[in-house]
């Protein structure tokens, strides 16, 4: 079977990235196999079945406009930057290719070793080499197509990629998957000689490609493309899809504001309060029932906070603490008491 390449135009908005490979596999010819490689701006992307609370530090990933975005796959969070080529192999629904991560990964593997990297896939579905992670994977099957795409960490922000995935010390119970901690590194840190991140892109290109006598590419109409447009525009920009959908959790965390201590538990379903406990030491001493009326039944979302707690005097609560301080206690982006 023929196998054909998809240029995504250079577009590096994750959004529209994983909207673009959720397209193809839905409505491209089945009796053919897609390669996509894309790179995206920095972006957490959580898989179908985890809590997008849990899995990151939100005070980070706010204060560097990091884009958090869930995929159709399964699997841990990951991150990605203009350091980090993702590839998508599409293939025909087959039972043998399911989970079958060996087969897959082998043009990866052998295009890797070509550049002098000891790749190898591990028990757990991982590339690595020298002992560490370089690339992460995950499928996502319908009835007629199977995507599994994954990471390669050429050139990474380590530093940016550990503080994005560092959930915070708070006790979360959540149905949600958590994600598996790897050491990782670089494989650029590994070559022989220098090697930009475009000459990369193009030597994993042509190998796996020289199988089949080069690369043959499929055009994507303007059709395809205003489709794929509404589809990130509709899915993947939504707070609904990238927040909304992560299990029911309760969420449990302690910050001092204000020379005050405030004990928060929260029941999240839906990326919706449903209900809320508010303790403090505060010597105003007042009922919290009040406050926490305003904050049930909104999103788990800073924003939201803000806003609900505009019409609220804290003063009454918390003596000066502001809205938008209490909106960052809640959600975790604030320093925590252990």
């Amino acid at each position: 079977m023929a196998m054909l390449f998809i240029d995504n135009s250079g577009i590096t908005d994750p959004r529209l990235n994983l909207a673009f490979e959720e397209y193809c596999l839905r409505n491209l010819d089945p009796q053919h196999d897609y390669l996509l490689l894309y790179i995206n701006e920095p972006a957490v992307i959580i898989g179908r079945s985890q809590n997008a609370f849990q899995e990151i530090d939100h005070a980070f990933v706010r204060q560097k406009e990091i884009h958090v975005v869930r995929r159709i796959s399964g699997g841990g969070a990951v991150y990605h930057d203009h350091g980090n080529l993702n590839f998508s192999f599409i293939t025909k629904y087959e039972k043998s290719n399911i989970l079958n991560f060996k087969k897959i990964t082998a043009p990866v593997i052998k295009a890797l070793q070509g550049l002098g990297v000891p790749a190898e896939l591990s028990e757990r579905n991982n590339i690595f080499a020298f002992g560490m992670k370089i690339s992460g994977m995950a499928q996502y099957s319908t009835k007629k197509s199977i995507v599994s795409h994954g990471t390669l960490l050429f050139d990474v922000e380590m530093q940016d990629l550990a503080r994005a995935l560092k959930g915070k010390a708070e006790q979360t119970d959540s149905r949600g998957v958590p994600s598996v901690r790897s050491r990782v590194t670089n494989i650029c840190e590994h070559l022989v000689g220098y090697m930009d991140m475009d000459t990369f892109k193009n030597s994993m290109q042509d190998s796996i490609f020289a199988p089949y006598g080069g690369m043959r590419e499929k055009k994507l109409t303007d059709k395809d493309w205003e489709n794929i447009h509404l589809l990130s525009k509709e899915k993947y920009h939504a707070w609904e899809w990238n927040y909304g959908k992560s299990p029911e959790c309760r969420i449990r965390r302690t910050a001092r504001l204000n020379d005050c201590r405030i004990d928060l538990d929260l029941m999240v379903k839906g990326g919706i309060v449903k209900n809320i406990k508010i303790c403090g030491d505060s010597a105003c001493g007042n009922d919290m029932e009040g406050l926490e009326a305003v904050l049930t039944g909104r999103r788990y979302d800073i924003d939201e906070f803000k806003r609900a707690l505009c019409s609220v005097d804290l003063q009454c609560y918390f003596g000066q603490l502001t809205p938008d301080k209490f909106a960052n206690c809640l959600c975790g982006c604030y320093p925590e008491e252990s």
